[in-house]
C-alpha cells in the first residue's frame, strides 16, 4: 500500500478508537471507582491494531492475544460497580476497527460511530427493553424476524403450477410486509398517539390494502369507540396511498396512458387529501389513551390476505391468457373488489398493447375503482359497524365521484 493510503488507515484507526474512548471516559468519569480504559488507551489499542496490520499481518494475531490478556487482567480487577464486559467488548471492538481500517477507512470510522451510539445510548436502549418493551411485543417482533430472514429465504422464487403460477416468495413477502406494517401502525400508535399515530397507520397501510386498512380501522373503533374519528381519518388516508401507487403502476407499466389518466387520479388524491383532513381536524383527542396490551400484528389476517391477492392476481393472468379480452375486463373488476393496482396492472397492459382504447380504459380503470369502493363500504362496515361505515362511507363516495368528475365532464 502506498504512504498516503497507510496514513489514511491510520488516521481512521485513531479517530475511531478516540471516538468510542470519549464516551468510554464519560462513563469512567460517572463510576465511583477507577475503570478499566479511557480515550488514551481505546485510541492507542485501535493505532496497535493499525500498525499491526500495516507492518506485518502476522503481528495482528499477537496483537490480538495481547489486548485479550489486557482484557481478562481489566476484568478481574474490576470493582463491582465496573462488573460488566461492555468496556472489555468496546476495547477489542476499537482493536478490530483499527485493524479494519488499514484496507477499509470509510468502513472502520462508520463502525465506530455506531459502536459510540450504542454505548451512549445505555440508559434508553435499557429503559426500552426491561419497561417499555412488552413481552408479547418481544414475542411478534422474534416472529416476524423468523418470517423474514428465515421461512422467506428458503421459498422457491419461481411460478408454481400448484399454485396457480404463484410465486411462493412473493406471497410470503407479501405476508411479511403486512405483518410489517401492522407491527408500523403498534409502534406509531405508542410514539405519536392516537391521532396521529393511527393517520401514520392508514396512510402506511394504503400502500399494500387500503381495504384491510379500512377494516382494521373499523376493528380498532370497536375495540377503542373513543377513537371513531381518528380511525374513520385513517381509514381514508389509506386512499391517498393508494392513487399515489397508481400513479406509479401508471408510470412503470403504460406510461403513455399518463395524460389520458392524469386528472382521474389527480382529482381523486385532492380529494382524499381534503376529506381525510377534514375529519382528522374535526377528530376529538380520547378522554384516555387506546389499551396499548395485545398483539403486535395479526398472522393469520396477513396470511389470508395474502393468499386473496395472490389467487386474485393469478385469476386475472390465467383470464388474460386463455379467455380473451372480454373475460380479462370482467375479471379486472372482480379483482377490483381485492386490489385496485393488481386491476388496474391488467387494464394498463391491454391498454399499451392497443386492446383497449384510452377512453375505454379510463372508464374501465373507473369500474375497478367503483367495486374497490364498494369493497372498502362492505369491510367499514364488517369491521366497524353502522356509525363506523356512516364516517368513512361520505368520504369514500366523494372520492369516487372526484375520480369521475374528468371523465363526466368529458361526456358533457
Amino acid at each position: 500500500m502506498s504512504i498516503s493510503a497507510n496514513l489514511i488507515g491510520l488516521g481512521a484507526a485513531l479517530g475511531s478508537g478516540m471516538l468510542i474512548g470519549i464516551e468510554r471516559e464519560r462513563r469512567k468519569g460517572e463510576a465511583s471507582a477507577h475503570a478499566l480504559a479511557g480515550v488514551r488507551s481505546f485510541a492507542l489499542v485501535a493505532l496497535c491494531g493499525a500498525l499491526a496490520q500495516t507492518i506485518d499481518p502476522a503481528l495482528t494475531l499477537m496483537a490480538a492475544l495481547m489486548v485479550v490478556a489486557l482484557n481478562v487482567v481489566g476484568y478481574y480487577r474490576a470493582s463491582a460497580q465496573e462488573s460488566g464486559m461492555v468496556t472489555q467488548l468496546a476495547l477489542f471492538a476499537s482493536f478490530l476497527l483499527g485493524v479494519n481500517a488499514v484496507g477499509h477507512p470509510q468502513l472502520s470510522a462508520g463502525l465506530a460511530v455506531l459502536v459510540a451510539s450504542m454505548l451512549n445510548l445505555r440508559a434508553p436502549l435499557h429503559h426500552f427493553i426491561r419497561v417499555t418493551l412488552k413481552s408479547g411485543e418481544l414475542r411478534d417482533g422474534l416472529i416476524l424476524a423468523g418470517a423474514a430472514l428465515v421461512i422467506w429465504p428458503l421459498l422457491p422464487d419461481a411460478a408454481n403450477s400448484w399454485l396457480l403460477g404463484v410465486n411462493p416468495r412473493r406471497m410470503w413477502g407479501l405476508v411479511v410486509v403486512l405483518m410489517a406494517l401492522q407491527a408500523v401502525a403498534h409502534v406509531a400508535m405508542r410514539m405519536a398517539g392516537p391521532r396521529m399515530g393511527l393517520a401514520l397507520t392508514g396512510l402506511a397501510s394504503g400502500f399494500v390494502s387500503s381495504v384491510a386498512a379500512t377494516a382494521d380501522m373499523g376493528r380498532r373503533y370497536r375495540r377503542e369507540p373513543s377513537l371513531l374519528g381518528a380511525c374513520a381519518a385513517a381509514a381514508l388516508l389509506s386512499n391517498v396511498a393508494t392513487y399515489l401507487l397508481l400513479f406509479v403502476v401508471v408510470l412503470t407499466i403504460a406510461p403513455g396512458q399518463l395524460l389520458s389518466l392524469a386528472p382521474t387520479l389527480a382529482c381523486a388524491l385532492l380529494a382524499t387529501a381534503l376529506v381525510s383532513a377534514a375529519l382528522l381536524r374535526a377528530a376529538s383527542t380520547p378522554v384516555r389513551p387506546p389499551a396499548r396490551g395485545g398483539r403486535v400484528f395479526s398472522i393469520r389476517q396477513s396470511v389470508v390476505f395474502a393468499l386473496i391477492l395472490s389467487g386474485a392476481t393469478a385469476l386475472m393472468a390465467y383470464a388474460n391468457a386463455y379467455l380473451g379480452t372480454a373475460a380479462a375486463t370482467l375479471g379486472a373488476l372482480l379483482v377490483g373488489l381485492v386490489d385496485v393496482h393488481a386491476a388496474a396492472s391488467s387494464i394498463l397492459s391491454l391498454a399499451d398493447s392497443g386492446v383497449l382504447t384510452p377512453a375505454a380504459a379510463r372508464h374501465i380503470l373507473l369500474f375497478a375503482l367503483a367495486a374497490n369502493t364498494s369493497s372498502k363500504l362492505a369491510a367499514a362496515a364488517a369491521g366497524g359497524g353502522r356509525l363506523f361505515l356512516r364516517r368513512v362511507g361520505w368520504g369514500l363516495v366523494a372520492i369516487l365521484l372526484a375520480a369521475s368528475l374528468p371523465s363526466l365532464l368529458a361526456i358533457w
